[in-house]
């Protein structure tokens, strides 16, 4: 299992390139990707694309649609019978924005998977027109690697992704002084010891909610994550950082090919363990390792988020721009949907204030307008 850097996605595409010009590839067809065959296509051709992550691969997009209800729009494009682009694309019909066209729907990444310009073209004329038809407001494409020319460029967003160590006592060097000191005063001075097992799955997603509303943001439903437990089976982890028998922190992360992705991070704030965050993560990083995995991706913040920016540079990550791009067909005019929008802003305030019985049910049930 690889990871390829965005220079060898250029190289490999710049080789398809040469040879569409040369007048030696059959013409790229697109077709949704809704039918059996299709899907296992689209899922072959996400497990080994450049350049893909878990937010492209079928399993994500099926337990969105199964959990939220959102209408799947996929798009598979092929040369004669070779699979050679794709673009998971839902319909999220939201209270709040209004149709919207999401590639992907609560993902860190998302947007065009393609061996080539050409079937980048295709694909996203296809998304256009789709959007256009179904009188979306906009087209938003997640990508990690703006590919779309002509596309607007939403900025913003960063993300944090570093190499591992190769080995797991290494792990902790790989950690800047301050984020090592923190770890090892929760574990020696705090007794903090950490416990991986997917049956902790439920004590997180409280921990999590619980965070969520001390931010003034909604939480996703629990059926998400269980779904999603289920369907990755051995490629999700869960994890808690304990001290006594309170869950201080915990996580759920997911993996994709040799990357390690902590997806959500909940903490009880009444407990006062100031680097039970550290220890948690540095214990992942050490598993991830000792499984073989050889990238540890932080996930995405809004560059205006300072608390998560500055943790995750704290711990040696450095942001990196988004190459996030949307599509806003004549006339319509994008929502702004971040929780940072002034218009949340009295909502936030309240949601903060309501009891956390309140906050879970009504999160879950907001999340379908706020796809992530």
């Amino acid at each position: 299992m690889t990871t390829t850097t965005p220079l060898a996605i250029t190289t490999s595409r710049e080789a398809y390139n040469d040879a569409a010009r040369r007048g030696g590839l059959a013409p790229v067809t697109v077709r949704p990707a809704s039918e059996p065959t299709t899907v296992a296509a689209w899922a072959r051709y996400v497990e080994q694309a450049p350049g893909a992550s878990l937010f492209h691969h079928p399993d994500w997009c099926d337990v969105v649609a199964r959990v939220f209800g959102h209408r799947p729009l996929h798009l598979l494009a092929t040369r004669g019978r070779q699979t050679v682009g794709v673009l998971p694309l839902m319909e999220v019909n939201s209270l709040i924005g209004g149709r919207l066209h999401i590639s992907v729907p609560y993902g860190t990444y998302g947007g065009l998977l393609a061996d080539d310009d050409e079937v980048v073209d295709a694909l996203a004329t296809q998304a256009v027109r789709v959007a256009h038809e179904r009188r979306a407001r906009v087209l938003d494409l997640r990508s990690a690697v703006a590919c779309v020319p002509g596309f607007e460029s939403v900025s913003g967003y960063v993300g944090f992704a570093r190499p591992l160590p190769q080995h797991p006592n290494d792990v902790p060097a790989f950690l800047p002084k301050r984020a090592r000191a923190a770890a090892r005063h929760a574990r020696d001075q705090d007794g903090v010891s950490i416990q991986h097992d997917v049956r902790l799955a439920p004590t997180v997603w409280r921990l999590y909610c619980r965070s969520m509303r001390r931010l003034g943001s909604i939480n996703y439903p629990y059926r998400f994550f269980a779904e999603l437990l289920a369907r990755l089976g051995e490629w999700a982890w869960v994890s808690v950082a304990w001290r006594g028998v309170q869950p201080v922190a915990g996580t759920i992360s997911f993996v994709f090919r040799d990357t390690i992705m902590p997806y959500i991070l909940g903490a009880d704030e009444r407990i006062r363990c100031d680097g039970a965050a550290n220890l948690l993560y540095l214990s992942v990083m050490e598993r991830a390792v000792r499984s073989g995995l050889r990238f540890f991706d932080y996930g995405r913040s809004r560059a205006d988020n300072t608390g998560a920016v500055g943790f995750k540079k704290n711990q040696g990550f450095e942001p990196r721009p988004l190459g996030y791009q949307r599509y806003v067909p004549p006339g319509q005019r994008p929502p702004d949907l971040k929780p940072s929008s002034p218009r949340f802003a009295l909502a936030r305030r309240v949601w903060r204030r309501l009891p956390l019985a309140a906050t879970r049910a009504l999160g879950a049930w907001a999340a379908r307008s706020l796809p992530g």
